[in-house]
Order: structure tokens, then sequence, then C-alpha cells
């Protein structure tokens, strides 16, 4: 029995040691953290976009937390901050440390992040050293604040109608203007 209760203390020391560190998805905590996002037009994005965290690596690449999340919905003002998700994992970063975090949104029909980047049409944000990682249990998950300040908010790029499709529109209107 002395043995069983060693080996379960064994296991359970192990299992802590290698927690891995939560942090709340949240872009609107009041008094701690309060980034906005906008479109480029100034306009909110709302549940049409996708927003998703991102951990920064040593060398800067970016590895995808999940689950990614749309934004609210609701007023103007509402819709400019994401749909809060209690609880992201941050893989390799510990309990209680710290991680360098951004968010990435855009618009969810552009499909994934690597096309919305291909297209030119993704908004990110500046990094953002997040301290106090919570670990699921004992302690709660972080917000997306640390020492050197919080998330900040960004804009997203809005695809602006190119000058050629401008002109055929200028043209065909002409054209049954002519005819009338």
């Amino acid at each position: 029995m002395k043995k069983l209760l060693i080996a379960l203390a064994a296991v359970l020391i192990a299992a802590t040691s290698y927690g891995q560190g939560t942090v709340y998805f949240n872009t609107r905590v009041v008094g701690v953290v309060d980034a906005p996002v906008k479109l480029s037009d100034g306009t909110s994005p709302g549940p049409d976009y996708t927003a998703q965290l991102f951990l920064v690596n040593a060398d800067n690449s970016l590895t995808p937390l999940t689950p990614a999340t749309t934004f609210r919905s609701g007023s103007a003002a509402n819709q400019m901050y994401v749909a809060q998700i209690d609880s992201v994992v941050v893989p390799g970063a510990p309990a209680g440390g710290s991680a360098k975090l951004e968010m990435a949104a855009w618009k969810t029909s552009l499909g994934s992040f690597d096309a919305a980047k291909a297209a030119n049409l993704l908004g990110i944000s500046t990094p953002v050293v997040v301290d106090g990682l919570g670990n699921g249990t004992t302690l709660p998950p972080a917000n997306l604040a640390g020492a050197a300040g919080a998330l900040q908010g960004f804009v997203i790029p809005v695809p602006e109608p190119s000058v050629i499709a401008l002109g055929v529109l200028g043209a065909s209107a002409l054209l049954l203007r002519r005819r009338k």
C-alpha cells in the first residue's frame, strides 16, 4: 500500500510539473485589457470574422492556439471585441510562467490564417508578453496582459475595389444611360 501511495504521489507531482499554461482569450476586460479591432473602413468586424491567438516562438514563427473564435454580435461597439474563450492552452509554457502571444483576425469566408495572409487581408496585433499563466485547476487563466502592457487593438484590411472594376462599372453605366 505504501508503494502504491508513493507511486501515485510521484505521478501527481510529474503531472503538475508538466502542466501547460492557460490564458483567457478576451480582448475586453475592464481595467486590464481594451483591444478593439476595426476594419480598415472604420466599421466593426462582427461575427463574420475569425480571431485566433498565436504563440510567438523564439524564431518568431507562430504556433496557432485553439480554439479560434469570432467577434461578438450585438451593438457595433460590442462587435469590436472577440467572443470570450475562458481557457486557451499555451503549449510549452509552464503554469505560472509567461508566453509571448499575438492575435490575428480575418474574414471567415477566406478560410484559414494562411489564406488570409496570402490575400494580404490579415489583421495582426503587436506581440504581448503575458505573465502568470494559469494551469486550468488552481491558477486561473491569465488575461492578455503583462508587465510591459496589454494586448492592443489593430485594423483588419478590407479589400478595395480595383480601378479596372470601377472603370468597367462606369463604362457600363454610360452605355446604359446612352440606350435610355
